[in-house]
């Protein structure tokens, strides 16, 4: 299923036509939740990738075996993707482990009643901006843009493949999605302090790990660990389908790489928009890495 020019639009949101269709999305609206489910739930280019190797590796107590030979989108598949159903129903693994793009307002009331563990991942908007951006370039089923001008303006306004990064943020992290078993993780708090991630995730799924498996689950899900994992890094899709000689997937993993590609006019435009539309949103965002002084002062 090819359809790389095609763009379903879904309740005015866009997605590539290469993975969803009407069908596909309508389904995932009335997927039957079941208790033991982990949802992982994430605006693109904010973490996902880092967070299915971390619930992968949590639940197979730091064994690297699944991560290392079935690649994470069997292991933990889109729902609203096409081939979802049929990967879910082949699979054996238990739990089982979903991921989803799809915002609050329509994926919510799905959730309504289950007792599934929602694990929502964000990262501050710059840093998403500029990596979605790079992953325009490379995956031939996103729309090009001339200059990342015209892509950040995109940004701002909502009107992206996968809709607004404002609205997505705010659904999840409002009142109306603030229950018992939902966790949100930071993708700073990761590559600040991932073993300190795992941990959480670790007990928000019960699934209390020894010292040696947390720190075989660090190493396993470190940044460089997996940009060199077939199973994760991408590489094993088709060039017709991603052009991999433009940029790969995972690319720096830095915080405050936003630094390399915003003009200052364009940072204060952001976190102009930023207050407006996320007043009432009680999130606060790492823009970059600690002062190297901060971070080596004990030594």
């Amino acid at each position: 299923m090819a359809r790389l020019d095609v763009t379903e639009l879904f309740h005015g949101i866009s997605f590539p036509g290469h993975l969803h269709t009407q069908d596909s999305l309508q389904r995932a609206l009335e997927f039957q939740f079941e208790d033991t489910d982990i949802l992982i739930v994430s605006y693109p280019k904010s973490g996902t990738t880092w967070m299915q190797e971390i619930v992968t590796l949590v639940s197979s107590r730091g064994d690297p075996h699944l991560s290392n030979t079935i690649p994470n989108w069997t292991r933990a598949p889109w729902l609203e993707h096409y081939y979802s159903a049929e990967v879910l129903e082949a699979s054996s693994l238990a739990p089982r482990v979903i991921t989803t793009h799809l915002p609050h307002h329509l994926l919510g009331p799905a959730l309504q009643g289950s007792k599934a563990k929602v694990i929502y991942v964000s990262r501050n908007p710059k840093d998403v901006a500029v990596s979605f951006y790079h992953f325009h370039k490379v995956a031939h089923f996103l729309p090009e843009f001339g200059s990342f001008t015209e892509f950040l303006h995109r940004f701002l306004e909502g009107t992206l493949h996968f809709g607004s990064w404002f609205d997505h943020v705010k659904g999840w992290a409002s009142p109306a999605a603030a229950v018992s078993n939902r966790l949100h993780v930071t993708y700073e708090e990761m590559s600040l302090d991932l073993l300190g991630a795992i941990k959480r995730v670790s007990s928000f799924l019960q699934c209390p790990l020894v010292e040696e498996e947390l720190n075989n689950c660090g190493r396993h899900c470190s940044f460089n660990s997996m940009k060199k994992n077939k199973m994760v890094n991408y590489t094993s899709v088709p060039e017709e389908v991603m052009d991999h000689s433009k940029g790969s997937f995972m690319r720096k993993g830095k915080i405050g790489d936003w630094k390399n590609t915003f003009t200052e006019e364009q940072s204060q435009y952001l976190e102009d928009i930023l207050s407006s539309k996320m007043e009432d949103c009680p999130l606060e965002f790492v823009w970059e890495e600690p002062d190297e002084e901060e971070a080596h002062g004990d030594e």
